[in-house]
């Protein structure tokens, strides 16, 4: 074989494992190689967070009658995701707060179940907490991840919807919630 078909011959095989690459790229981060991520924040507010979709979408944000900002993610089965700031002493823990949000959902939610507490990661560090209940004769879940900013404010990201909506964005709540960071 001569050398301008060795050439031809090795392009081909890089631009082959270039493509494939690629495709094992997607397949492992698919909320990632196939959407667009949008970096999210407002002038009066002290936090930035990265959208990992389109789909994504800001349905209110802070303002006069309310801290909360609120998205929502569309796909026929909505998801909801509330942000919330909220100011606590400065011995209260991550810990504590979930304690009293479990306490508070057994004695109000029907057929409420707790899943698993998970330390968590990010720019700002934490704890998820996930549970189930039913709501309007249908199983709804909450996901709450909880990020202090210090020992005196903790950040509430609380997504709500149907059970296997949330399972399948499981990735993209992780995402956002790894991403929210302060200003």
């Amino acid at each position: 074989m001569n050398t301008g078909a060795k050439v031809i011959m090795n392009f081909l095989r890089l631009g082959l494992l270039s493509i494939f690459t690629m495709l094992i790229v997607a397949m492992i981060f698919p909320s990632t190689a196939w959407s667009e991520t949008r970096t999210y924040t407002a002038e009066d507010l002290d936090y930035v967070l990265v959208l990992p979709s389109a789909r994504w979408r800001s349905i209110n944000g802070p303002g006069i009658d309310s801290e909360d900002t609120e998205f929502r993610y569309d796909n026929g089965d909505a998801v909801h995701l509330r942000i919330r700031r909220e100011l606590v002493n400065a011995e209260v823990t991550v810990a504590d707060l979930i304690q009293r949000r479990q306490t508070l959902d057994r004695a109000v939610l029907l057929g409420y179940v707790k899943e698993k507490i998970e330390p968590f990661d990010g720019h700002l560090s934490g704890a998820r907490y996930a549970y189930e209940y039913v709501t309007d004769g249908k199983p709804t879940a909450r996901l709450i991840y909880y990020l202090e900013a210090n020992n005196r404010i903790i950040y509430r990201l609380e997504f709500a919807g149907s059970l296997d909506r949330l399972r399948q964005l499981s990735d993209q709540t992780d995402f956002i919630a790894r991403s929210f960071q302060l200003k």
